[in-house]
């Protein structure tokens, strides 16, 4: 109940002061928002794209939870009702913001966009609100990436590419407990590092701006994942094709395609490395180092713990399906 309330002030402070901002604002609406030939730069409309995609992160976590819940089907439909709610939401705010902001305002204030729109349009204590709404968005994007965090290294846990901590359950809610547990602890020691260490601040920061590169080339894996997975598809009707092997592929590949070329747009802008958040070398560096590290921890997995999902291609979820439905060894 909680969490429904806070969803509903969330929703209510977001669509009152969009809604506010789109009536009264000065600025002529244009279809040219919209319009992505308008981006003059190839660069800027690469880190446009993966930064679109980089917002449907966290919205699909409904759809890591289908075995918490009664009917898996409930799971996979609350995950499409949120992206396509998410896509809503972030047109509906964008015209507003620009309807009463110019360019310079939206580049200034960036992710302070909606406490800045509360303090044009109200007094206090009313414009404050967009800044709690803020605060309260921000718990639930927490929320929202240890959700499919904890529950992707329980499958990976299963499949021995990772520990088995990461398979333990908590008894009565079925959830991975464990490793929720230990994801929050991480979080919290690395964010209260970079307080006390500025180098380490610049770095988590550099990483947020980087991460677009890592979300374009784990979607994109994925994509084509799905699409090698489904191929017999392909001898299906032409509609089934499309869907289950055309659209991820050339999704995957496009995904692929902007990553890369942002990559190497990161390269480009620098002559030399230096930590710094804006320094090109450094923002590439962190994603490949990511990269680096899952491949040698994939490699322990395959010669260390022998794991069957590099021998069979199945993991043992085909086995864990077998035994008796007891949610203590879920």
């Amino acid at each position: 109940m909680i969490g429904l309330a806070l969803l509903v002030f969330e929703y209510a402070v977001l669509l009152g002061f969009c809604g506010w901002a789109l009536v009264t604002g000065d600025h002529a609406f244009s279809f040219s928002w919209f319009n992505p030939f308008e981006i003059s730069s190839g660069t800027t409309f690469a880190q446009g794209m993966v930064l679109a995609v980089f917002f449907f992160w966290g919205w699909d976590a409904a759809f890591s939870v289908t075995e918490e819940t009664k009917s898996p089907g409930d799971a996979a439909r609350g995950g499409l009702v949120a992206l396509f709610a998410m896509l809503g939401l972030f047109l509906f705010a964008s015209v507003a913001f620009q309807r009463e902001m110019s360019l310079g305002e939206l580049v200034q204030n960036g992710p302070q966009a909606l406490p800045y729109l509360g303090e044009k349009l109200a007094a206090e204590p009313w414009a404050t609100l967009p800044l709690v709404a803020l605060m309260f968005s921000a718990v639930a994007s927490v929320q929202a990436t240890l959700i499919p965090t904890a529950r992707g290294l329980l499958a990976m846990g299963r499949d021995r590419t990772m520990g088995p901590l990461w398979t333990r359950i908590h008894p009565r809610y079925g959830t991975p407990a464990a490793g929720t547990v230990v994801v929050m602890t991480i979080a919290a020691v690395i964010a209260l590092l970079a307080v006390a260490i500025p180098k380490l601040s610049d770095m988590l920061l550099a990483a947020v701006n980087a991460i677009g590169l890592i979300v374009a080339l784990y979607y994109g894996l994925t994509a084509l994942g799905c699409a090698v997975r489904f191929r017999s598809a392909l001898r299906e009707e032409a509609r089934e094709a499309l869907l289950a092997v055309g659209v991820p592929a050339a999704s995957g590949l496009v995904l692929l395609g902007l990553g890369g070329y942002l990559g190497y747009s990161y390269l480009a802008m620098s002559d030399h490395f230096e930590l710094s958040p804006d320094n090109g070398w450094f923002m590439f560096s962190l994603p490949a180092v990511i990269v680096l590290v899952g491949l040698g921890m994939a490699a322990v997995a395959k010669y260390v713990r022998h794991s069957p999902y590099f021998t069979t291609g199945r993991g043992t979820d085909a086995e864990f399906l077998t035994l008796p439905m007891d949610r203590t060894t879920v």
